[in-house]
């Protein structure tokens, strides 16, 4: 039963078949077109493209069937019906999908290309027009009829050498107009003859939309075929006029050095052409953004008189750009726009005290703004300049003072600045313009009232493009900042409500008028005790979490901190006491990973004093501790460095010699002249001391401080050196634990100096028990913990009869 099912089934589908040949044979009858028999051939689908009588092109398959298809022709010798598709993007063929003309065509090369591509070389031979298929797999197969060209038999040779030369006449006046067919292939269609030929050469040659193509493709009566590539020669003739003449047009408006802009003014004069309105599209968004800022009506006259005038000038595109990175500049700036400060005490306070150890002068002088603020809501923002070594957080404390307060940071670095116009800005018409760092800063927080860091404020220098540091002095004055000018904007901005803090490692490069609009808080060097609170709370904790580890996994006994910072670490911050954590924790994660890697137990890494060697090597500093036993000549003085306080042992030698002064140890012009001063006072005690009177022209004196290669320098020093050339010359001894520090005159009187926290830190490093200070200083004293001063005797002095009763034995 099944079996007679199938054929049954069979039977029907050869009849339907057999019906639809008929119908379509019949179609074909109908037509005024007559057409050859039909014959069976494989069928190609190209995309984009169509194939004419007389092409030779051409073109890649990688559908199976296509692929399929122009392999079975090739093998045996058979022509190929190539037919273009309708849709480009359908992938399943079906015989709606296709136009119904192709080209009968000859397969000439066959190429292999990567990617499964098969490009072939065909040539299109005659017109075939597609009747039904007759199989589709494994590739497509179709009955196809070859019509007659018709017409061809009806025209005298007079008319087809009429038309043949209308032909070339349109043509001449298309290349006339239009190059773009090159001289070659004009010169093949000029030599044709043959009315057919040429017909079919302009087709292929003439560039025209793949419709255009297929239509005359379809058009088999010659005369039909010679009006519409006629019709299309022609429009394409008088498309070209009318682009010329647009062209024209803009070229009688826009000057010859600005061709540049010939596609701006060819875009105006279709626009005009077609009664269209050429409206300022950007003007109209500056003026939608400048009714929503928030600024006076000052500014915001200003800068509509500035969008009108961009109006008038952005046909001209240089100064276009110009204004229009003006308008954009003033429409970003925050004129009246602030943000809410948070006043509340107890949250700013806890905020400070998180985030840094110490620092209580800083910390005290942001809860007496809040303070006031609270009062007086109309108070000036304070202009604080933080001074103190590198690494004491003069630079993070403001982060976390923005963060208390809740105002926006912003944050410029001034450390080599040398050009004026990085804060005052560039006047717009200069190419490249554009505002300073100050309105630079503005723009980026948003708002009017940030707190603005101005970083390393004491390494800003002047050339000959101007003074830095003299632009500054508008930007940090209450009184002036109101009304600040940059010469880009030009229009004055309020400074007044910024919170600016400055930074800087010493007040001796500020200028004096510009650090006197500052108020100078000093952040002086962190103590041992500090240090290892800092190190406990803030440093290893951090590490802890950067290096992906735990408190369980590693672990630093204070012996181990103490050591770091005492043996492993001289300076007067917490930089690199963070950077020797920050090794340990790393060569920890290595220990532990090894380990987990190699299937071991991991253990808690223990970091004690005892093996802190092996992770950080030997250790580096040694505190120079007070001399073992008094000594003629020698004494140890106090000095203030970048990295915090010091000692200096001063050694003094008299020797048989001409009266000559030897100065060594790499000694500035101010330390010499102290050495110079401190032997004029001695020599003037000489009848007391009892020397002759002529032992200075009979003995030279050299003096001379260790660590030669080390730069010093600085009055400090002066009762030091006094006091080691009077040892020298009358042969008293020095009690070993005494220190001193103190600037001499001529007359023997101490003046006071500066850095008296880092030197008496130094002094107990070194194990003094004595030290001598200028009375003047003794007012100081009030301000230095008594973790320092513990176990120390300071006594003040006023002249150098003091220095020599407490110092000498």
């Amino acid at each position: 039963m099944a079996d007679e099912k199938d054929i049954e089934k069979e039977n029907n589908e050869q009849e339907q078949e057999k019906d639809e040949v008929l119908a379509e044979t019949e179609e074909l009858n109908r037509e005024a077109v007559q057409y050859e028999p039909m014959q069976v051939m494989p069928v190609v689908a190209i995309k984009g493209l169509v194939m004419l009588p007389g092409m030779l092109v051409h073109f890649d398959l990688h559908q199976e069937e296509a692929v399929s298809a122009i392999n079975a022709a090739m093998k045996e010798g058979r022509p190929v019906l190539v037919i273009t598709q309708k849709d480009n993007n359908a992938n399943q063929i079906r015989i709606d999908d296709l136009y119904r003309m192709g080209t009968i065509s000859l397969v000439k090369q066959i190429i292999k290309m990567p990617g499964n591509l098969v490009r072939v070389l065909t040539q299109g031979v005659k017109r075939g027009r597609l009747v039904n298929f007759t199989r589709t797999v494994p590739y497509l197969e179709a009955r196809v009829a070859e019509p007659y060209e018709t017409g061809s038999d009806t025209l005298s040779n007079l008319e087809q050498k009429a038309m043949v030369r209308g032909l070339k006449d349109i043509l001449e006046e298309y290349v006339r107009l239009d190059d773009r067919l090159g001289k070659e292939i004009t010169a093949q269609l000029m030599n044709c003859d043959s009315l057919d030929m040429l017909l079919n050469q302009i087709a292929i040659s003439l560039p025209m939309s793949t419709i255009a193509r297929q239509k005359i493709l379809e058009t088999v009566d010659i005369n039909e075929r010679f009006e519409a590539i006629a019709v299309t020669i022609t429009n394409e003739i008088e498309v070209i006029k009318i682009k010329k003449d647009l062209q024209g047009k803009v070229k009688d408006k826009v000057d010859k050095n600005q061709k540049d802009y010939i596609m701006r003014e060819q875009m105006k004069v279709i626009r005009e052409e077609l009664g269209e309105k050429n409206v300022q599209d950007d003007a109209d968004e500056f003026m939608k953004t400048l009714e929503s800022l928030e600024a006076s009506q000052f500014v915001k006259d200003k800068i509509k008189k500035e969008i009108e005038r961009y109006k008038n000038v952005a046909a001209s595109q240089a100064e276009g750009v110009v204004a229009r990175t003006y308008i954009e500049t003033l429409l970003s700036l925050p004129w009246d726009r602030m943000s809410k400060d948070d006043l509340d005490l107890a949250k700013a306070q806890a905020t400070l005290d998180h985030d840094h150890y110490g620092l209580e002068k800083v910390k005290e002088r942001i809860l007496e703004f809040l303070a006031v603020r609270v009062l007086n809501t109309k108070g000036q923002a304070p202009i604080i300049c933080l001074v103190g070594p590198p690494g004491t957080g003069k630079t993070s404390i403001a982060r976390s003072i923005a963060d208390a307060l809740n105002k926006k940071y912003v944050r410029i670095c001034l450390g080599g600045v040398h050009d004026e116009a990085e804060i005052r800005g560039h006047r717009k018409t200069y190419i490249g313009a554009m505002p300073g760092r100050i309105i630079g800063a503005l723009k980026e927080a948003g708002t009017k009232n940030p707190l603005m860091l101005l970083d390393e404020i004491d390494k800003v220098s002047s050339d000959y493009k101007g003074d830095t540091s003299s632009a500054l002095l508008e930007v940090l004055d209450p009184e002036q900042n109101k009304h600040f000018n940059d010469h880009y904007v030009e229009i004055p901005v309020d400074l007044s409500e910024v919170f600016f803090i400055c930074t800087a490692n010493t007040t001796r490069t500020i200028p004096r008028p510009l650090l006197d609009r500052m108020e100078v808080i000093e952040v002086s060097g962190y103590t041992d005790n500090e240090k290892m609170h800092i190190a406990k709370d803030f440093l290893y904790p951090k590490q802890l979490e950067k290096n992906g580890l735990t408190k369980k996994q590693l672990k630093i006994s204070p012996a181990a901190m103490r050591l770091i910072i005492s043996g492993y670490t001289r300076e007067a911050g917490v930089r690199n006491l963070e950077r020797r954590f920050g090794e340990i924790a790393r060569k920890a994660a290595r220990k532990i990973l090894e380990a987990r890697q190699a299937g071991q137990e991991e253990e808690a890494v223990k970091v004690t004093d005892k093996n802190l060697p092996d992770l950080l090597g030997k250790v580096k500093y040694h505190d120079l501790k007070a001399n073992a036993k008094a000594d003629v000549g020698i004494v140890r003085g106090l000095a203030w460095t970048s990295v915090g306080g010091d000692t200096l042992q001063i050694e003094v030698n008299t020797m048989p010699g001409k009266g000559e002064l030897i100065l060594t140890g790499s000694l500035g012009d101010v330390m010499k002249e102290s050495a110079r001063i401190g032997i004029s006072y001695v020599r003037s005690l000489s009848r007391k001391i009892g020397l002759k009177d002529d032992f200075f022209e009979k003995h030279s004196i050299h003096i001379h401080v260790p660590e030669g290669a080390t730069p010093k320098d600085g009055p400090s020093a002066g009762i030091t050196m006094a006091t080691a050339v009077y040892s020298a010359v009358s042969g008293k001894k020095v009690r070993a634990d005494v220190a001193m520090t103190g600037e001499i005159s001529l007359r023997g009187k101490v003046m006071p100096i500066g850095g008296l926290k880092e030197k008496l830190l130094a002094a107990k490093k070194a194990g003094i028990k004595l030290v001598l200070i200028p009375k003047e200083n003794e007012v100081d004293l009030s301000e230095i913990s008594e973790e320092i001063t513990e176990g120390m005797e300071i006594v003040p002095v006023t002249e150098m009869k003091q220095v020599l009763e407490n110092a000498l034995l």
